[in-house]
Protein backbone atom coordinates (compact mmCIF):
# COMPACT_ATOMS: atom_id res chain seq x y z
CA UNK A 1 0.00 0.00 0.00
CA UNK A 2 1.05 3.92 -0.49
CA UNK A 3 2.84 2.51 -3.61
CA UNK A 4 1.59 4.85 -5.72
CA UNK A 5 3.20 7.86 -4.31
CA UNK A 6 6.61 6.89 -6.02
CA UNK A 7 5.42 6.18 -9.42
CA UNK A 8 4.47 10.00 -9.13
CA UNK A 9 7.74 11.19 -8.04
CA UNK A 10 9.61 8.92 -10.53
CA UNK A 11 9.42 10.40 -13.96
CA UNK A 12 13.02 9.86 -12.92
CA UNK A 13 21.56 3.98 -8.18
CA UNK A 14 26.71 2.91 -5.73
CA UNK A 15 28.05 0.86 -8.18
CA UNK A 16 30.04 -2.66 -6.34
CA UNK A 17 28.87 -4.59 -7.72
CA UNK A 18 25.95 -3.89 -9.65
CA UNK A 19 23.12 -6.57 -10.74
CA UNK A 20 21.03 -5.51 -13.43
CA UNK A 21 17.61 -6.83 -13.90
CA UNK A 22 16.59 -8.22 -17.20
CA UNK A 23 13.59 -9.62 -15.89
CA UNK A 24 10.64 -8.40 -14.04
CA UNK A 25 10.93 -8.61 -10.35
CA UNK A 26 9.60 -12.07 -8.34
CA UNK A 27 6.57 -11.21 -6.55
CA UNK A 28 7.38 -12.26 -2.64
CA UNK A 29 4.00 -9.98 -1.25
CA UNK A 30 1.15 -9.79 -3.51
CA UNK A 31 -1.09 -7.32 -3.26
CA UNK A 32 -4.55 -7.14 -2.44
CA UNK A 33 -7.45 -4.50 -1.78
CA UNK A 34 -6.47 -1.60 -0.27
CA UNK A 35 -7.52 2.35 0.88
CA UNK A 36 -4.63 4.97 1.75
CA UNK A 37 -4.45 8.32 2.61
CA UNK A 38 -1.38 10.51 1.67
CA UNK A 39 -0.17 13.98 2.61
CA UNK A 40 2.40 16.43 0.13
CA UNK A 41 4.56 18.73 2.13
CA UNK A 42 7.43 20.85 0.79
CA UNK A 43 10.78 20.93 2.12
CA UNK A 44 9.79 23.57 4.87
CA UNK A 45 6.99 21.48 5.74
CA UNK A 46 3.75 23.43 4.13
CA UNK A 47 0.92 21.55 3.46
CA UNK A 48 0.67 21.05 -0.72
CA UNK A 49 -1.92 18.42 -1.17
CA UNK A 50 -3.89 15.60 0.16
CA UNK A 51 -3.97 12.06 -1.83
CA UNK A 52 -5.74 9.06 -1.75
CA UNK A 53 -4.55 5.86 -3.21
CA UNK A 54 -7.06 2.83 -4.10
CA UNK A 55 -6.69 -0.64 -5.13
CA UNK A 56 -8.47 -3.74 -6.41
CA UNK A 57 -7.28 -6.75 -7.86
CA UNK A 58 -9.12 -9.42 -10.13
CA UNK A 59 -6.84 -12.30 -9.71
CA UNK A 60 -3.59 -12.02 -10.68
CA UNK A 61 -4.69 -8.23 -11.97
CA UNK A 62 -3.95 -5.11 -9.49
CA UNK A 63 -5.25 -1.88 -10.35
CA UNK A 64 -4.10 1.08 -8.86
CA UNK A 65 -5.79 4.21 -9.01
CA UNK A 66 -3.08 7.44 -7.06
CA UNK A 67 -4.82 10.98 -6.77
CA UNK A 68 -3.40 13.84 -5.78
CA UNK A 69 -5.90 17.29 -5.00
CA UNK A 70 -3.39 20.21 -4.59
CA UNK A 71 -4.35 23.34 -2.49
CA UNK A 72 -3.91 25.49 -5.83
CA UNK A 73 -6.87 23.70 -7.52
CA UNK A 74 -3.79 20.91 -9.11
CA UNK A 75 -4.38 17.39 -10.17
CA UNK A 76 -1.80 14.90 -10.35
CA UNK A 77 -3.74 11.02 -11.33
CA UNK A 78 -2.54 8.23 -12.13
CA UNK A 79 -3.64 4.80 -12.98
CA UNK A 80 -2.36 1.66 -13.07
CA UNK A 81 -2.71 -1.81 -14.09
CA UNK A 82 -0.35 -4.63 -13.71
CA UNK A 83 -0.12 -8.36 -13.24
CA UNK A 84 1.47 -10.28 -10.41
CA UNK A 85 1.61 -14.14 -11.74
CA UNK A 86 5.11 -14.76 -10.43
CA UNK A 87 6.49 -11.17 -11.40
CA UNK A 88 5.12 -7.92 -11.87
CA UNK A 89 4.84 -6.94 -15.05
CA UNK A 90 2.86 -3.54 -16.69
CA UNK A 91 -0.16 -4.12 -18.08
CA UNK A 92 -1.56 -0.29 -18.69
CA UNK A 93 -0.58 3.24 -17.37
CA UNK A 94 -2.44 6.31 -17.55
CA UNK A 95 -0.68 9.84 -15.91
CA UNK A 96 -2.41 13.03 -15.91
CA UNK A 97 -1.01 16.62 -14.14
CA UNK A 98 -2.37 19.73 -14.63
CA UNK A 99 -3.14 22.76 -12.92
CA UNK A 100 -0.74 25.78 -11.72
CA UNK A 101 1.63 22.86 -9.70
CA UNK A 102 2.66 21.45 -13.31
CA UNK A 103 4.12 24.34 -15.54
CA UNK A 104 3.90 20.86 -18.05
CA UNK A 105 0.92 19.46 -17.68
CA UNK A 106 1.00 15.70 -19.17
CA UNK A 107 -1.68 13.17 -20.29
CA UNK A 108 0.11 10.12 -20.90
CA UNK A 109 -1.27 6.32 -21.56
CA UNK A 110 1.33 3.25 -21.50
CA UNK A 111 0.13 0.25 -23.58
CA UNK A 112 2.46 -2.19 -22.85
CA UNK A 113 1.75 -5.00 -24.39
CA UNK A 114 1.52 -3.09 -27.84
CA UNK A 115 4.06 -0.79 -26.88
CA UNK A 116 2.28 2.05 -27.54
CA UNK A 117 2.11 5.49 -25.87
CA UNK A 118 -0.34 8.27 -26.57
CA UNK A 119 0.17 11.55 -25.38
CA UNK A 120 -3.08 14.23 -25.14
CA UNK A 121 -2.11 18.04 -24.75
CA UNK A 122 -4.02 21.22 -25.73
CA UNK A 123 -2.78 24.07 -28.06
CA UNK A 124 -2.84 27.58 -27.47
CA UNK A 125 -6.45 27.76 -29.49
CA UNK A 126 -7.74 24.87 -27.01
CA UNK A 127 -7.62 22.39 -29.86
CA UNK A 128 -6.98 19.14 -28.58
CA UNK A 129 -3.49 17.56 -30.12
CA UNK A 130 -2.98 13.18 -29.88
CA UNK A 131 0.20 11.63 -30.60
CA UNK A 132 1.25 8.21 -30.32
CA UNK A 133 4.52 6.66 -30.76
CA UNK A 134 5.61 2.75 -30.67
CA UNK A 135 8.45 1.74 -27.81
CA UNK A 136 10.08 -1.29 -27.77
CA UNK A 137 9.08 -1.53 -23.88
CA UNK A 138 11.37 -4.16 -21.63
CA UNK A 139 9.79 -6.44 -19.58
CA UNK A 140 10.87 -4.90 -16.62
CA UNK A 141 9.08 -1.29 -17.28
CA UNK A 142 8.12 -0.04 -14.29
CA UNK A 143 5.39 2.66 -14.16
CA UNK A 144 3.14 3.28 -11.99
CA UNK A 145 4.11 0.35 -9.66
CA UNK A 146 8.07 1.19 -8.48
CA UNK A 147 6.67 1.19 -4.70
CA UNK A 148 4.98 -2.47 -4.72
CA UNK A 149 8.40 -3.57 -6.44
CA UNK A 150 10.40 -2.34 -4.07
CA UNK A 151 8.15 -4.08 -1.34
CA UNK A 152 9.53 -7.41 -2.56
CA UNK A 153 13.20 -6.27 -2.54
CA UNK A 154 15.29 -7.15 0.75
CA UNK A 155 17.01 -4.23 2.43
CA UNK A 156 20.79 -5.81 2.15
CA UNK A 157 19.92 -5.93 -2.04
CA UNK A 158 22.82 -5.05 -4.08
CA UNK A 159 22.20 -1.92 -6.34
CA UNK A 160 20.12 -2.72 -9.41
CA UNK A 161 18.01 -1.23 -12.39
CA UNK A 162 14.91 -1.23 -13.71
CA UNK A 163 12.79 0.50 -16.52
CA UNK A 164 11.01 3.36 -16.91
CA UNK A 165 9.29 5.39 -19.71
CA UNK A 166 9.63 9.04 -18.80
CA UNK A 167 7.01 11.01 -19.71
CA UNK A 168 9.00 14.15 -21.44
CA UNK A 169 8.29 14.91 -25.37
CA UNK A 170 6.94 11.83 -26.64
CA UNK A 171 8.19 9.62 -24.04
CA UNK A 172 11.90 8.76 -23.31
CA UNK A 173 12.93 4.85 -21.73
CA UNK A 174 15.36 5.39 -18.86
CA UNK A 175 16.97 3.13 -16.33
CA UNK A 176 16.58 3.56 -12.74
CA UNK A 177 19.13 2.07 -10.34
CA UNK A 178 18.60 1.36 -6.88
CA UNK A 179 19.90 0.88 -4.13
CA UNK A 180 20.00 0.30 0.12
CA UNK A 181 20.20 3.98 1.42
CA UNK A 182 19.99 3.11 5.16
CA UNK A 183 17.22 3.23 7.80
CA UNK A 184 15.05 6.03 8.88
CA UNK A 185 13.22 6.24 11.96
CA UNK A 186 9.26 7.75 12.01
CA UNK A 187 6.69 8.35 14.50
CA UNK A 188 2.92 6.70 14.16
CA UNK A 189 -0.01 6.45 16.37
CA UNK A 190 2.64 7.12 19.29
CA UNK A 191 4.92 4.51 18.58
CA UNK A 192 8.79 4.48 17.27
CA UNK A 193 8.96 2.20 14.39
CA UNK A 194 11.86 2.02 11.63
CA UNK A 195 12.24 2.29 7.63
CA UNK A 196 14.71 0.83 5.05
CA UNK A 197 15.37 3.44 2.45
CA UNK A 198 16.10 2.83 -1.24
CA UNK A 199 17.73 5.35 -3.25
CA UNK A 200 16.73 5.48 -6.62
CA UNK A 201 18.30 7.58 -9.22
CA UNK A 202 17.72 8.06 -13.38
CA UNK A 203 20.05 7.33 -15.75
CA UNK A 204 19.73 9.66 -18.77
CA UNK A 205 22.79 8.10 -20.60
CA UNK A 206 23.79 9.63 -23.81
CA UNK A 207 24.20 12.98 -24.91
CA UNK A 208 21.67 13.82 -22.87
CA UNK A 209 22.92 12.76 -19.28
CA UNK A 210 25.84 14.72 -20.49
CA UNK A 211 24.41 18.03 -21.15
CA UNK A 212 21.57 17.90 -18.39
CA UNK A 213 24.71 17.14 -16.12
CA UNK A 214 26.60 20.33 -17.79
CA UNK A 215 23.02 21.92 -17.19
CA UNK A 216 22.25 21.37 -14.25
CA UNK A 217 19.00 19.91 -14.87
CA UNK A 218 19.60 16.40 -13.73
CA UNK A 219 16.73 15.24 -11.92
CA UNK A 220 17.46 14.94 -8.03
CA UNK A 221 17.72 11.49 -6.48
CA UNK A 222 14.35 9.46 -4.86
CA UNK A 223 14.63 8.14 -1.07
CA UNK A 224 11.61 5.58 -0.69
CA UNK A 225 11.10 4.38 2.93
CA UNK A 226 9.69 1.26 3.25
CA UNK A 227 8.78 -0.35 6.42
CA UNK A 228 9.72 -4.29 6.40
CA UNK A 229 7.69 -7.40 7.74
CA UNK A 230 5.02 -9.93 7.16
CA UNK A 231 2.99 -7.23 4.96
CA UNK A 232 5.74 -4.27 4.21
CA UNK A 233 4.70 -0.86 3.14
CA UNK A 234 6.12 2.56 1.66
CA UNK A 235 5.97 4.87 4.28
CA UNK A 236 7.41 8.14 2.44
CA UNK A 237 9.32 9.32 -0.12
CA UNK A 238 11.41 12.30 -0.34
CA UNK A 239 11.96 13.65 -4.38
CA UNK A 240 10.83 15.59 -7.48
CA UNK A 241 7.03 15.02 -9.26
CA UNK A 242 7.91 16.05 -12.22
CA UNK A 243 11.32 16.69 -13.82
CA UNK A 244 13.03 20.07 -12.89
CA UNK A 245 10.08 20.22 -10.17
CA UNK A 246 10.98 21.16 -6.48
CA UNK A 247 11.35 18.65 -4.00
CA UNK A 248 8.42 17.33 -2.41
CA UNK A 249 8.05 15.48 0.64
CA UNK A 250 4.74 12.42 0.34
CA UNK A 251 4.16 10.48 3.43
CA UNK A 252 1.50 8.13 4.87
CA UNK A 253 -1.29 10.12 6.79
CA UNK A 254 -0.55 9.96 10.64
CA UNK A 255 3.17 9.76 10.39
CA UNK A 256 5.78 11.97 11.66
CA UNK A 257 9.57 12.29 10.45
CA UNK A 258 12.19 14.04 13.54
CA UNK A 259 14.27 16.79 11.41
Amino acid sequence: MFKGAVRTCLTYLLISPVLIHADPIRVKHAQGAAHGFLIVRSESGAFLASGDVIQTTRGSIVTSRLTYNFHDGSVDEETTTYSQHGVFRLVRDHHIQRGPSFPKPIDVTIDAKSGIVTSRSTDKEGKQKVETEHFDLPPDTSNGFIGTELLNIPPNTKPFKISMLAPSGKGRLVKLEISPAGKGTFRIAGHTRHANIFRIKIELGGLTGVVASIAGKKPEDQFVWVLGGEVPMVIRQIGQMYAEGPIVHIALAGASFGK
